[in-house]
């Protein structure tokens, strides 16, 4: 014998025609079946067990049929209701179909009929039961599809925001601002890795810390949980009891540290903080771990556009001392050039004495290559 859940409710104060419904119809077919005598108990039945179906007699005590269909309708009540008249009775269970019955019953009726008419309301149950669900499922898909969209966004303005930043300042406000923005969180810090002291973690951004926590900028800064992310290099989310065995637990009751890393090493701990205890879940651990990526590719060019910078720098440095260097070489050197082209013109034109021809083309030559070598000091300048 088939077993049902379905529950159905039968408003009948005859005890033979309830014999015939519950015990030679629908019981065998493992039907639940509940009997009211009169109309008043079935509405009161009906808002505590909320049946799958019922089945009125018109002529019961209490309420008439029609009063009862209106009783259920002004409850919203959603089951379908069956009515059961006598066959001279057939105006009346018409009245009732345009009052919201879904079926009726014409007494005396064979255990066939009954069970023919109870299983095509109950389909119909089913049929909206169903759709029921079925909306449901899509509402929770569109809702979902609706947050997910909203944490892309949000994902994709986060790393458009810091990515475009060199200025290490603005850059780490971000990061701050956009990881709380995404955990919901009340507080938020950036904790930097202190390149001196390779265990050390110095505050580098905050948002909404207490005084006493928020003086130590630029400092190291122990909230007793960072420090087993940064050995670890996974993110951790502690709420709750676990969570008061932390110094950080005096901030709020919900905490997820992420790392951030560059090429597989901790470069820096992103926190964030609710006050309340109410668990950041996996999927916002995830959304936060994308805020660390674009982070990590921020801080890691943030060091390269300083480093850069330094280099030129030094580089710029160097080239003004290369040519201060090569105006001095070329001063002495023109010097030098000027007071023997001056020494040989004296010979040459024979104020220190009479020259031999042989003499006199020794001094041309010498004359001319050093007139030549002049001429390359003149345009040797240096490097502006």
């Amino acid at each position: 014998m088939p077993q049902s859940k379905e529950l159905i409710l039968l408003i009948e104060s005859d005890p033979d025609i309830s014999d015939v419904i519950v015990r030679q119809a629908l019981q065998p077919l493992g039907y639940r079946v509940k009997v009211v005598s009169d109309a008043n108990k079935a509405i009161k039945a009906a808002m505590q067990l909320s049946p799958d179906l019922v089945i009125a007699d018109l002529n019961s005590s209490g309420l008439s049929g029609k009063d009862l269909l209106v009783a259920f309708g002004a409850q919203q009540f959603d089951f379908p209701v069956v009515v059961l008249a006598a066959k001279e009775q057939e105006r009346d269970v018409m009245q009732t179909l345009r009052l919201g019955a879904s079926d009726y019953l014409l007494w005396p009726a064979r255990e066939t009929e009954i069970v023919a008419v109870v299983e095509y309301g109950l389909r119909r149950t089913r049929s909206a039961q169903d759709k029921k669900k079925l909306d449901r499922r899509l509402k929770e898909s569109d809702q979902e599809l609706a947050r997910r969209t909203r944490e892309l966004k949000t994902i994709l303005a986060i790393g458009k925001a810091v990515i475009s930043v060199n200025d290490q300042r603005i850059l780490f406000d971000r990061i701050v601002t956009g990881a709380m923005h995404v955990a919901s969180a009340d507080m938020g810090w950036l904790l930097l890795r202190d390149e001196s002291k390779r265990n050390s973690y110095l505050l580098a951004a905050q948002r909404n810390l207490p005084t006493s926590w928020a003086k130590k900028m630029n400092k190291p800064l122990d909230d007793g949980v960072s420090s087993l992310v940064a050995l670890s290099g996974e993110t951790l989310s502690i709420h709750g009891k676990p969570l008061k065995r932390f110094k950080i637990s005096a901030l709020g009751k919900a905490v997820t540290v992420v790392p951030i890393k560059a090429r597989d090493e901790v470069i820096a701990l992103l926190i964030v903080i609710r006050k309340k205890e109410n668990p950041i879940r996996e999927n916002v651990e995830a959304l936060l771990e994308a805020v660390a990526d674009y982070a990590s590719i921020s801080l890691v060019n943030a060091r390269l556009f300083r480093a850069l910078q330094q280099s030129s720098d030094a580089s710029h440095s160097g080239e003004k001392r290369q040519n201060a260097l090569l105006e001095t070489l070329r001063g002495s050197l023109y010097e030098e050039l000027r007071t023997a082209t001056f020494s040989i013109n004296l010979l040459a034109e024979g104020k220190l004495g009479e020259l031999k021809e042989e003499q006199k083309q020794a001094l041309e030559t010498a004359r001319a290559a050093l007139e030549r070598l002049r001429k390359i000091t003149d345009i040797t300048t240096p490097i502006k």
